[in-house]
């Protein structure tokens, strides 16, 4: 039966070629593999065809038609362009009456940066009396891409592209980047042996075989000492099927996925960094995913804009760029297309909406690309939040391929995407970009980043940033990340902020920056320290026998009392020995009487005494534990006596809560 499929589906291409391919002395491996791969051919799977054309052609170097079909299907990866033109220019050589192989050799040309034979290659198939007329629209339109390549070729930037080489890019596929504005970490899109679904071949299937393709896994790097560390799975991510990362929030806290349902249609997922690791994803509330397929997106620095791309109906053709807004219920709702200055009749993808809040990035294969997709830019209009103006940010950036995935740090200088070139580590790797943007097209910003600790130690702090040249309007809220304690807030140009740190019951923090007048990025560093209040000197009256206000004022009371909840919840149950804890109420210089009528059934009143010269009135006698003095200095509290505490003693001597901590008796 195989051998019939092979014969029809050689003598259905051999009608407009004038040799065949004689299989009879063929091994029966061979057989199957060539049905397979007119299989996959004519289903137009060619990237799953290739590597059976490829394997055939070693054995079989000297068969035209296996030359032919392997240099066509070598058109559909990155890294085979350069077979692709060798095989075809071969085959052309020997017979220019192939069928549209003019074509195929101008897609080849023009891949491999050749654009002037490109050219003359692809008028010669629209010339040619035996294209059809259903054939010259797709001619036109890759002669229109070849124009441009060389166009663009010729006003070629001064931007670098460099592989980032491991240990992120490996033999096996890497893509999709997506970073934190600060670049700290990176998320991507991994195919191969460690992906969690295995492989499958073309029918689905699990596949042990060479020719099958591995399933899609998310992985993150973080950076450290500027290099990025070696990948890890996300495992409450990462399924056994196809699990892809699309976009990361600014503060790389919030990623977003994309996953097949059970019908097909591609959806939209989001996760949340907890402690050290990310949630498992839940399906995008809201209006944004639909029966359609939604394929990527990107959130706004503020959090409260998604711009992501759907090929729902209504839109311009193809794939097309919308934008969701926030509602007041948590959900995605107020869908708009953003219209025919970024859409058009072909596809846009991968949208990208840099930290200054204005500048999107985005690819397109329309009629103003240089080959498949490229990469464009549009600024917003602050008037009415639409973008008009797009630019092609040109070669190097873009090339005659699929150039896709593309985003930007905040400091608008350093970029990535990932490619399938030649000369990379596997089939897709990541580049970096060093954009080489000219000063006036550096994104205008104010990027505040820095620490939050409590008493040195990493705490997850929650910061509101408000815009107080708009009457303080909330213009978003974040949190650090627990583990390192780190934050980073992207703020546009144009206006005065306030940003308030809080963190539990601490006194919160408050910084005021001004980024009315700024005219480039601008970079502050803010380490934020909230500390346990350390105990202050006593306050010694001269009066014989007035009280010195417990030793302490007002608000030093407050915070002592906060401390010794903080150290009681930590510590309440360690007991050393020599070490005691009393309740104190009062402190005088030369106490005459003193009476606590109100104090009476919570214990017995006595006097402490120090080599300070100071009286100190506790009650209660002395706990073991610091639990149990905390629980008792509320109840004195509750009774009236608002301004009790606990004084610890080690061996006698008076002793500060940090201080055993310090000593290792508090561990």
């Amino acid at each position: 039966m195989k051998r019939i499929i092979i014969l029809l589906l050689v003598l259905c291409v051999s009608a407009l070629y004038s040799q065949t391919t004689n299989t009879a002395r063929w091994r029966k491996t061979e057989k199957d593999s060539m049905a397979n791969a007119f299989l996959l051919y004519e289903e137009k799977n060619y990237k799953m065809a290739l590597p059976y054309f490829e394997n055939i052609h070693k054995n079989h170097p000297k068969e035209e038609f296996v030359k032919y079909v392997y240099g066509k299907t070598a058109l559909y990866r990155s890294d085979k362009y350069a077979e692709a033109l060798q095989m075809l220019t071969e085959v052309y050589e020997k017979n220019p009456k192939v069928d549209i192989i003019e074509y195929d050799l101008a897609r080849a040309l023009h891949y491999n940066y050749k654009f002037d034979e490109a050219l003359v290659m692809v008028d010669k198939f629209l010339e040619n009396k035996r294209t059809k007329p259903e054939e010259k629209p797709q001619a036109e339109f890759l002669k229109k891409y070849i124009q441009n390549a060389k166009y663009y070729a010729g006003i070629a930037t001064q931007a670098k592209i460099t592989n980032i080489g491991t240990p992120i890019n490996s033999t096996d596929e890497e893509y999709v980047p997506t970073i934190s504005a600060d670049e700290s970490m990176m998320i991507f899109t991994y195919t191969g042996p460690k992906s969690k679904g295995g492989k499958i071949n073309e029918t689905l299937m699990t596949a042990d075989s060479i020719h099958g393709i591995y399933l899609e896994d998310v992985f993150m790097s973080i950076k450290a000492n500027d290099q990025f560390q070696t990948p890890v799975s996300l495992d409450n991510i990462n399924s056994k099927n196809n699990d892809a990362a699309i976009s990361l929030s600014q503060d790389g806290q919030r990623l977003f996925i994309y996953k097949d349902d059970a019908e097909g249609h591609g959806d939209i997922y989001e996760s949340y960094l907890v402690g050290e690791t990310f949630t498992f994803p839940t399906k995008l509330k809201g209006q944004v995913n639909t029966i359609s397929q939604e394929g990527h997106c990107t959130l706004s620095p503020d959090g409260r804009t998604l711009y992501f791309t759907s090929d729902r109906p209504g839109g311009f053709g193809g794939r097309d760029i919308y934008r969701a807004k926030l509602l007041s219920d948590s959900t995605w709702g107020n869908i708009v297309n953003l219209g025919d200055s970024i859409n058009s009749k072909y596809d846009e993808d991968s949208p990208f909406i840099h930290p200054d809040g204005s500048s999107l990035f985005f690819s397109s294969n329309g009629l103003k690309s240089s080959g498949g997709y490229d990469i464009f830019r549009a600024y917003m209009d602050p008037a009415d939040s639409s973008f008009k103006r797009v630019e092609n940010l040109s070669f190097p950036i873009n090339t005659p391929d699929d150039d896709k995935y593309f985003v930007l740090a905040a400091n608008g200088t350093r970029g990535y995407y990932s490619s399938g070139k030649a000369g990379g580590e596997g089939l897709n790797d990541i580049y970096l970009v060093e954009t080489g943007f000219e000063p006036t097209k550096i994104p205008v910003l104010l990027f505040v980043k820095g620490k939050v600790t409590f008493d040195g130690t990493p705490v997850e702090s929650f910061i509101k940033v408000e815009v107080t040249s708009n009457n303080n309007a909330v213009y978003t809220a974040v949190k650090t990340i627990p583990a390192t304690g780190n934050y980073m807030v992207s703020m546009p140009a144009g206006q005065s902020y306030k940003i308030t740190y809080s963190y539990k019951d601490e006194k919160p923090k408050t910084f005021e920056f001004d980024a009315k007048t700024i005219t480039t990025y601008t970079e502050k560093i803010v380490d934020i320290k909230f500390e346990t209040p350390k105990d202050t000197t006593p306050l010694v009256v001269a009066d014989p026998g007035k009280k010195l206000s417990n030793e302490y004022d007002k608000e030093a009371i407050t915070l002592l009392q906060k401390k010794t909840s903080k150290y009681s919840n930590t510590y309440g149950k360690i007991s050393a020995e020599g070490l005691e804890f009393k309740v104190q109420i009062a402190a005088y210089k030369n106490p005459k009487n003193f009476k606590y009528p109100h104090l009476k059934k919570l214990g017995k009143i006595e006097k402490l005494m120090l080599n300070d010269g100071i009286t100190r009135i506790t009650i209660n006698g002395k706990f073991k534990t610091l639990e149990a003095a905390w629980e008792h200095n509320k109840k004195v509290i509750r009774a009236g006596q608002e301004d009790a505490f606990v004084t610890a003693l080690y061996k006698g001597e008076r002793i500060q809560l940090q201080d055993l901590e310090k000593m290792g008796i508090f561990k």
